[in-house]
C-alpha cells in the first residue's frame, strides 16, 4: 500500500474544481480520491503543470491517523475538515484538507474525495504536536447523534451492570476510534476507583483491575468534582510504566498519549467515571466528539443508577427471601422440637404408668410374703424361709428397677461419672454366667460363651460395675424375649489404635450377645435405643420392663469409649447386640 501517486500518469479531467473558489485566496489546490486502505485512485492539481514528472509524490506524513480517518469518514458518512503535513515533490509541506465520503445511492460509500490547499509553513517553524490536527466542521452531526442514540438504546437494554459497563467502552472505543476506552465505578465519599470494563487494541496490555487514586490524579478528580469532560495529558501511574504500554514489550518507547475524562452521574451526583485514551498519537478532541461523550456519558449514568437500584431491589428481595426461609426453618425446627417434647412428655408419662406397675409388682410381693411371716401364715420353718426369699428376690427386683431409674435419671442430667480402671473379662464373663445359667435353665434356653483364645488374661480397660450391669442388661433382654433355642455371648479382640480419656490404647474388645428370641421389626428398631421407650408401650404388654435397659446400656458404653450397635432381621428372626470395650493392654494370642 502507497500514499504516493504519479502525476505524469493522472488526467486532468477526473475532476474539475469550481472557477469562482479558483479565484479566492483559500480555493482548493488539488482534489483526489481514495479507497478505504489509502490508495489514491485519481489525482488533479489545479495548475495543471504540477501534474508533470514520475518523480513528484504527495504522502501524509502521519499515516496511521490519516488512515482511521479515512475509516471514520468513510462510517460517519460526514466530511472532516484538517491539517495535514504532507511530502509533496521533494519538501514537506502543511496542507489544509477537507475529506468526504463519496455516496452512492443503495450501497454503502467505499471512497473519499480529498480537496486541499497548501498553508504558509516553514520548515524552520515550530511543527505542531498534532500533524493531523482537526478542524471542527460541525459542532453536532448527524452521525454523533445516530451512535448516541444506538449506544444509548443498546445499554438501556438490560439492568445488568458488567453488560452496561462492557457496552459503553465498546461503543465508545469503536465510535471514536481511540486505543482505549476504560470506565470505572464511583461512590463517594471514596477517593479510589478501579477499572471493571475495557475497550483496547491487541498489541495494548490490559488495566482491568488496575486501581486510580482521585487525589493522585488531578483530571480525574476535577472530572468527579465539576462533572465536566477534561483533556488531559496521561499521568505517570506508579507500578506500570505507561497505560499504553504493549503487551509484546513494557520497555518499548512511550507512545504519545492524550485522554479524555468525563464523569457519569445521576441527579448531579456522579457514579462512575469513564477515560478515552489515544496512544498512538497526540488527539485534539473536537467540539463534537467531547458532546458527545458528554451526553453518553449521562445516559451511562442513568443506565447505571437504574441497574444498580435493580441490584438493590434484588439483593434486598434476596435478603427477604433468605429471612423468610430462615424463618421458615426456625418454625420447622420449633414444631420438630415441640412435637419431639409432646412426644418425650408422652413417652415418659407412658414411663411413669409402665414404671409404676413395674414398682408395684415387686413392692406387692414383698408386703404379701412379710404379711404371710408376721401373720405367722407359715406352717413350718422350712416355708417360713421360702416366703422369706421370695420376699428377698421381690426386693431384689425393685431395688433394680429404683437403680435404672436412678441411673437414667442421672445421665439426663449429664451427671453420670464413670472412673475407668483395668477389668478382667473373665472375671465379667463368670459374673455373667451365674446370672444366666439359672435364667436360661428355667426357661429350657441353652446359654454359651466363646472368648478369644488368647494366652495371657484380657485385661479391659473399663468401669467393672458399669460393665456388668451393661451385660446383665444385655443378657436379660436376651433371655426375657427368647421362648426357644439359646443365648450365646462371643467376645474378639480388635487390634486398633484408640484414644479414650486422653489415654492411647492398642485395641478394643467387640462383645455380641446372640438370642433366638422374637425379634424386632425393621421399623421399630429406631425405639430401641430411646429413654423411657418400648417397642410395645401398653400396660398389658407381654414383656415387663421399665424400657430403660438398653437406653442406660448404649450411654453407658459410650462413657467407657465404645460403642452399641442392635441388628434384627425382623420380628421371630432373633436379635444381636453388640458393644465394644477398649482393651487395656494388648493380649498374646493363640495361632489357630
Amino acid at each position: 500500500m502507497t500514499f504516493s501517486v504519479n502525476f505524469s500518469s493522472l488526467r486532468s479531467d477526473n475532476f474539475h474544481l469550481n472557477s469562482d473558489s479558483a479565484d479566492r485566496e483559500d480555493a482548493a489546490e488539488f482534489v483526489m480520491t481514495q479507497d478505504a486502505e489509502g490508495n489514491i485512485l485519481s489525482f488533479y492539481w489545479q495548475n495543471a503543470s504540477r501534474a508533470v514528472g514520475d518523480e513528484e509524490r504527495f504522502a501524509p506524513v502521519a499515516i496511521v491517523p490519516y488512515l482511521q480517518r479515512i475509516q471514520r469518514v468513510l462510517d460517519s458518512q460526514t466530511p472532516e475538515q484538517f491539517f495535514c503535513f504532507s511530502r509533496c515533490h521533494t519538501e514537506m509541506r502543511l496542507f489544509e484538507l477537507l475529506m468526504s465520503p463519496i455516496l452512492s445511492p443503495g450501497s454503502e460509500a467505499s471512497m473519499v474525495i480529498v480537496t486541499g490547499r497548501k498553508l504558509a509553513h516553514s520548515l524552520d517553524d515550530p511543527i505542531p504536536d498534532d500533524l493531523l490536527s482537526p478542524v471542527d466542521v460541525s459542532p453536532r452531526s448527524d452521525r454523533y447523534q445516530k451512535l448516541l442514540t444506538q449506544i444509548a438504546w443498546t445499554i438501556r437494554r438490560t439492568l445488568d451492570l458488567p453488560t452496561i459497563w462492557q457496552q459503553t467502552v465498546d461503543g465508545l472505543g469503536k465510535a471514536l476510534g481511540v486505543s482505549r476506552c476504560i470506565i470505572c465505578p464511583f461512590e463517594a465519599p471514596s477517593s479510589e476507583i478501579e477499572v471493571v470494563a475495557e475497550y483496547r487494541q491487541e498489541s495494548l496490555a490490559s488495566l482491568l483491575k488496575l486501581k486510580f487514586s482521585l487525589t493522585d490524579d488531578p483530571a480525574l478528580g476535577q472530572a468527579v468534582t465539576t462533572l465536566k469532560p477534561l483533556s488531559a495529558d496521561v499521568p505517570v501511574i506508579e507500578g506500570i510504566e505507561t497505560i499504553c504500554k504493549t503487551t509484546e514489550n513494557s520497555a518499548d518507547s512511550p507512545l504519545p498519549q492524550t485522554r479524555l475524562v468525563v464523569a457519569t452521574c445521576y441527579q448531579e451526583k456522579p457514579n462512575g467515571v469513564i477515560v478515552l485514551y489515544q496512544c498512538d498519537h497526540t488527539r485534539s478532541w473536537t467540539q463534537a466528539e467531547i458532546e458527545f461523550v458528554q451526553e453518553l456519558a449521562d445516559q451511562v449514568g442513568t443506565a447505571i443508577a437504574h441497574a444498580s437500584l435493580f441490584a438493590k431491589s434484588q439483593n434486598l428481595a434476596i435478603d427477604l427471601q433468605r429471612v423468610n426461609g430462615n424463618l421458615m426453618q426456625k418454625h420447622r425446627e420449633l414444631e420438630e422440637a415441640r412435637h419431639q417434647a409432646e412426644e418425650a412428655s408422652r413417652l415418659k408419662s407412658e414411663f411413669l404408668a409402665n414404671t409404676s406397675h413395674e414398682l408395684r409388682t415387686p413392692l406387692n410381693g414383698m408386703i404379701g410374703f412379710l404379711r404371710l411371716i408376721l401373720d405367722d401364715m407359715a406352717d413350718d420353718p422350712e416355708e417360713q424361709r421360702e416366703f422369706t426369699e421370695e420376699a428377698h428376690t421381690s426386693a431384689l427386683h425393685l431395688g433394680a428397677i429404683l437403680e435404672d431409674v436412678l441411673d437414667i435419671a442421672k445421665i439426663e442430667a449429664g451427671k453420670m461419672q464413670i472412673d475407668l480402671s483395668h477389668v478382667k473379662l473373665d472375671e465379667i464373663l463368670l459374673d455373667v454366667e451365674k446370672f444366666a445359667r439359672t435364667q436360661t435353665s428355667q426357661k429350657n434356653l441353652t446359654f454359651e460363651i466363646q472368648k478369644p483364645s488368647t494366652y495371657d488374661e484380657i485385661i479391659l480397660y473399663a468401669n467393672y460395675q458399669r460393665l456388668k450391669q451393661v451385660m446383665l442388661n444385655l443378657v436379660n433382654n436376651a433371655i426375657k424375649f427368647t421362648h426357644e433355642g439359646g443365648i450365646t455371648i462371643t467376645a474378639e479382640v480388635v487390634k486398633k489404635r484408640v484414644v479414650v480419656q486422653d489415654r492411647e490404647l492398642p485395641g478394643m474388645v467387640k462383645v455380641r450377645v446372640v438370642d433366638t428370641g422374637i425379634g424386632v421389626s425393621l421399623e421399630e428398631q429406631d425405639k430401641l435405643f430411646q429413654s423411657f421407650s418400648q417397642v410395645d408401650g401398653s400396660l398389658t404388654r407381654q414383656y415387663g420392663g421399665t424400657g430403660l435397659g438398653l437406653a442406660i446400656s448404649q450411654r453407658l458404653v459410650e462413657a467407657m469409649g465404645g460403642v452399641v450397635n442392635f441388628y434384627s432381621m425382623g420380628e421371630e428372626l432373633g436379635s444381636t447386640v453388640t458393644f465394644t470395650v477398649p482393651l487395656a493392654q494388648e493380649p498374646v494370642m493363640r495361632l489357630g
